[in-house]
Order: structure tokens, then C-alpha cells, then sequence
């Protein structure tokens, strides 16, 4: 992997960026703030922040599927799964959001759940496409970037499902990243498999 920078908003001059709400920040990567994706239809009046804030109804259908295996097959007395775009405080310049998050209950104590951001690092985070606005060509820089944040923070697995391209992209700290088809069977967590294209295809979701 080569190690990539998120460059500045190129069309949003840094003496505006000030003014942008803090509520349209998806995430601070290394002091970096990382705005909604449709933040400019916000501040241009086009749609209100609601509007942008929400997932689609393929990315809900996708995060509900996973979470159905994750209550009927993972050991609930041994895990706990985070989900809402559930923050993670990996440093003071560092704030992440995820879609999924499955903590160890031995980790993520009762002392340590309030009010803030998670503290400790989850066993295994879950993205459901991209939803930042990118002021980069490629989404695979933000990707990579925020994957090896997560993975340096002591995240054991980081999972994107990407809906455009209908891939699966697996990273771990120790071995090199898969990038697979959604169609096939792909490992949760304790040996429970999921596999997106054949779940959206017996639900009749065309894709």
C-alpha cells in the first residue's frame, strides 16, 4: 500500500472553512476535518443537513443484513455491536465514524460507555461505501488512509463494502489487503460468513 495524504478542500478556500457548521464534519483525520458528502448543497441552500446526514436504502439494507448475523450467530455475552455511525476518539486529531463496530465486552467495559466517543479500539469495523466529500481522485487515498488509522489504533479487521463497484475490500495489520467480488462468501467473525450479493439477490434487490 502506498501511503497517501487527504488534501484540503480544493474548492473552498481555508479562510472559508472556518465557517462551515461543525455539524456537517463526518471525521477529523490528523487534524483534517472531512465534511458530509453534498456539504456544498448544504451551504448553498439546496438541501437542508438532514438531507445528506442519512443512509440510502441499499446501504441500510446491507448494515441491517450484517447486524442480523452479528445478533444470531456472535456470542452477545462476548461482544457488543455498535452501529449509527458509532465514533471512535483515536487521538485529539483524530475522530473516525463506522457503520459498524463490534467491540469485546472485556474491552469496551460499562465504565466506558457514555457520552463520548469510544476510547478503545474495536475488534473489527464495518464501512459501508464512502460518505465523506472527496477532494481527492481516488476514493481508494481516504480509504487507505482512514484503514490504516483504524489498524495502527489496534483495530484487528477493517471491512469496506462498496456499492458502486460491488466489492469487498479486507484489511488487517499483519497480512496484505483482499479486495474481493460481494458475491462471494466472506468471514465476519468466528468463522460466521456473509456474502452481500447472493443476500441483496434472495431479497430480489437488484443492483
Amino acid at each position: 500500500m502506498v501511503e497517501a495524504e487527504i488534501e484540503p478542500p480544493k474548492l473552498v478556500r481555508q479562510s472559508k472553512v472556518k465557517e462551515i457548521p461543525e455539524a456537517l464534519v463526518y471525521e477529523i483525520i490528523d487534524g483534517r476535518k472531512l465534511y458530509y458528502k453534498g456539504y456544498k448543497d448544504v451551504l448553498s441552500k439546496k438541501k437542508k443537513m438532514e438531507d445528506i446526514m442519512g443512509s440510502s436504502t441499499l446501504q441500510g439494507y446491507i448494515i441491517f443484513y450484517l447486524l442480523k448475523i452479528c445478533y444470531r450467530f456472535l456470542d452477545e455475552n462476548k461482544y457488543i455491536f455498535l452501529t449509527n455511525e458509532s465514533g471512535i476518539h483515536l487521538e485529539k486529531s483524530s475522530k473516525l465514524s463506522s457503520d459498524i463496530s463490534i467491540f469485546e465486552k472485556s474491552i469496551l467495559t460499562p465504565s466506558q460507555v457514555n457520552e463520548n466517543y469510544a476510547v478503545v479500539a474495536p475488534r473489527i469495523v464495518i464501512e459501508v461505501d464512502i460518505k465523506i466529500h472527496l477532494f481527492m481522485e481516488e476514493d481508494f487515498i481516504y480509504i487507505d488512509k482512514k484503514t490504516k488509522k483504524l489498524l495502527e489504533f489496534g483495530v484487528e479487521k477493517v471491512i469496506w463494502i462498496l456499492s458502486k463497484s460491488k466489492s469487498i475490500v479486507i484489511a488487517t495489520k499483519d497480512e496484505d489487503w483482499i479486495v474481493r467480488n460481494w458475491n462471494k462468501d466472506t468471514e465476519l467473525l468466528d468463522g460466521q460468513l456473509f456474502n452481500i450479493g447472493e443476500y441483496l439477490k434472495n431479497e430480489g434487490i437488484e443492483v
